[in-house]
């Protein structure tokens, strides 16, 4: 499997399986199947409440710990160095498993500059690999990246065809941060599965729209962890390696940018207030 190298010089597949909104009954199937499939990073989040669910599928899989990149996120309601701290233990322990390869900040809401320190402190340690940051844009990025003696491994944003991340790869690419597309597949927004330029593109390879987006993503040297509760859509997500995009093709699937997310603008004070006070609900002692 292609990987692609972080700036402390680890090694990651470039293509992932996410398990956003899987339940946690349903999690350790899905995460079973994906390993059979091939896949051989999984990425998670305390906030997804599944991380046992991958762990104990980890264990079922026979697969050496070592042949596989786990990736887990810190919550708001984790956020601050202590608290922060012993939340990386019970992920550990949730995951079954003595280190975690990748470890996000979340969100960019709360005591984040805390948590990125327990997280660098965590690196030190030998508890995690590799750190970085969840939906973090603009000024957020930079003020952290800027301050934090480790920089960021990986910034992970809404990332598809239709939002393809152009200023913030050129914003990131000094620090050698690797943009991670979340929603790679535009979560099907957008008409993304009959778009016509995706749809005229796969035609000539004998691949669907979502084999063409993420080719056209994972050639552009972005992380991809398309998300799916199908064992057959899992594997037909992995078959990218047979076929290669033209230069001319490339040019039509970058004209689908808008440059806009379509799922979340974390630049918007409304959803800071959600997500803010949907942590409160769950941390009294925050009021």
């Amino acid at each position: 499997m292609k990987t692609i190298t972080l700036n402390n010089g680890i090694e990651m597949p470039i293509i992932g399986y996410g398990v956003f909104q899987i339940s946690p009954d349903e999690c350790e199937r899905c995460v079973m199947d994906a390993i059979d499939t091939g896949y051989r990073s999984i990425d998670t989040a305390q906030a997804y409440y599944n991380e046992e669910g991958v762990g104990n599928a980890i264990r079922r899989s026979g697969i050496p710990r070592t042949e596989l990149f786990l990736t887990t996120k810190v919550w708001i309601s984790n956020a601050g160095e202590e608290r922060a701290a012993r939340s990386i233990d019970e992920s550990l322990r949730k995951l079954r498993t003595d280190y975690i390869d990748l470890l996000l900040v979340h969100q960019p809401f709360g005591d984040y500059y805390g948590t990125y320190r327990a997280m660098q402190k965590a690196c030190k340690t030998g508890k995690v690999r590799a750190i970085g940051l969840s939906n973090f844009y603009d000024a957020r990025f930079i003020d952290l990246a800027e301050n934090m003696e480790v920089k960021p491994a990986v910034v992970q944003l809404e990332t598809h065809v239709f939002c393809q991340q152009a200023k913030m790869r050129k914003l990131v690419n000094p620090y050698g941060t690797r943009i991670m597309a979340w929603g790679p597949l535009a979560q099907g927004a957008n008409g993304f599965f009959t778009n016509e330029t995706l749809r005229a593109v796969g035609a000539k390879h004998g691949k669907d729209n979502a084999q063409v987006a993420l080719k056209y993503l994972t050639d552009e040297g972005i992380i991809a962890i398309p998300k799916t509760t199908h064992k057959e859509r899992m594997a037909s997500n992995l078959a990218l390696d047979d076929f290669e995009l033209t230069d001319e093709e490339r040019d039509a699937i970058r004209k689908l940018d808008d440059g806009k997310p379509l799922t979340a603008d974390f630049n918007d004070p409304a959803l800071a207030k959600y997500l803010l006070g949907y942590d409160r609900q769950f941390n009294p002692d925050k009021q």
